[in-house]
């Protein structure tokens, strides 16, 4: 099975990836902007015609897209998010190789959802933000394309490679600062957060079983439990022997409060008063219901957030 892989070097795509390369009946082709890519091109400024030629080269059976940008005001999230993917159905809808599209969507297109609930594919999708948008705006457009087509709805991923500037990253550097520095207390905002996480590693095994999959449409990707990210703070600093005391600050978090959920800025102390209290326009509780993976992917997620946050502290500590 040839497989075309857009996006490999991303923090979900370099995953992806080592998942499909394990598979000995996949040839992969990475495409993306990077100079390691087997072929360079970029989705937001180049053609569709560009990328029909290409695939009629190549002839893959399926294409993953995995690019996409989860920071940036709304024109670059525009372009990146959605103008992109949009290249992608013109190309594949011109091309002749009738290849399979697996689009990575975000759960963060369903925006905020009732505390206790868990989110089927058939809510209602209400973005918060410009990034949400841009991905419901992707969603839409793969499945009104007519292509053979699947968007995995990947809600909070977690484990190795997790970014810096996000809040399990943030999380675990400003722990790590605090350990380094010999602090006693560790004192954070916007704890009371709850997020379905799931492991990067898993959602690369949903990737690899939509591609060999004939289901169609949205299917969630998640753990199926939403955790409070106070009870994920308290997990970390168990997994690095932290042994200072966690201390919850109240209200929206000002320019000596550190927040996890929000990168670092440029105002007194390296941090800025930032939006309460978190940046992806869910609110205080996401969950996502996983039964649609469970029943047409077979699969289901198998890393505990313990061993995510293990392999995100073990990134961190190297950094001491």
């Amino acid at each position: 099975m040839r497989v075309l892989l857009i996006g490999a070097n991303g923090y979900l795509g370099r995953f992806v990836a080592d998942r499909l390369l394990a598979d000995p009946a996949v040839q992969l082709t990475a495409l993306g902007r990077g100079d390691d890519a087997d072929v360079r091109f970029d989705l937001a400024s180049g053609s569709p015609g560009a990328l029909t030629r290409f695939l009629d080269a190549v002839h893959p059976g399926v294409v993953v897209n995995c690019a996409g940008a989860t920071r940036g005001g709304a024109r670059d999230l525009t372009r990146h998010n959605t103008v992109a993917v949009a290249t992608v159905c013109e190309a594949l809808r011109r091309s002749g190789c009738g290849a399979r599209l697996v689009q990575i969507g975000c759960g963060a297109e369903y925006g905020p959802s009732q505390p206790g609930s868990s989110t089927a594919e058939d809510a209602v999708p209400r973005p918060g933000g410009p990034y949400g948008v841009s991905k419901l705006a992707a969603t839409e457009l793969v499945l009104g394309s007519g292509l053979d087509a699947v968007v995995l709805r990947v809600f909070s991923p977690a484990g190795p490679g997790t970014p810096a500037g996000s809040p399990l990253g943030r999380l675990a550097e400003a722990m790590r600062r605090a350990m380094q520095s010999g602090d006693g207390e560790l004192k954070l905002a916007g704890l009371g957060v709850q997020r379905d996480f799931v492991d990067v590693r898993d959602v690369a095994r949903a990737v690899h079983a939509a591609s060999l999959s004939a289901a169609q449409g949205v299917i969630n990707i998640g753990s199926g439990r939403a955790v409070r990210l106070r009870d994920a703070a308290a997990m970390l600093a168990r997994v690095a022997g932290y042994g200072g005391a966690l201390h919850e600050l109240d209200g929206p978090p000002g320019p000596l409060r550190a927040s996890i959920g929000h990168p670092r800025g440029e105002g007194e102390h390296g941090l800025a008063p930032v939006a309460y209290p978190y940046p992806d326009g869910c609110g205080t509780w996401q969950q996502a219901d996983v039964r649609t993976a469970r029943d047409r992917l077979g699969w289901r997620p198998r890393i505990n957030l313990e061993e995510s946050l293990a392999d995100i502290w073990m990134e961190a500590a190297c950094r001491i």
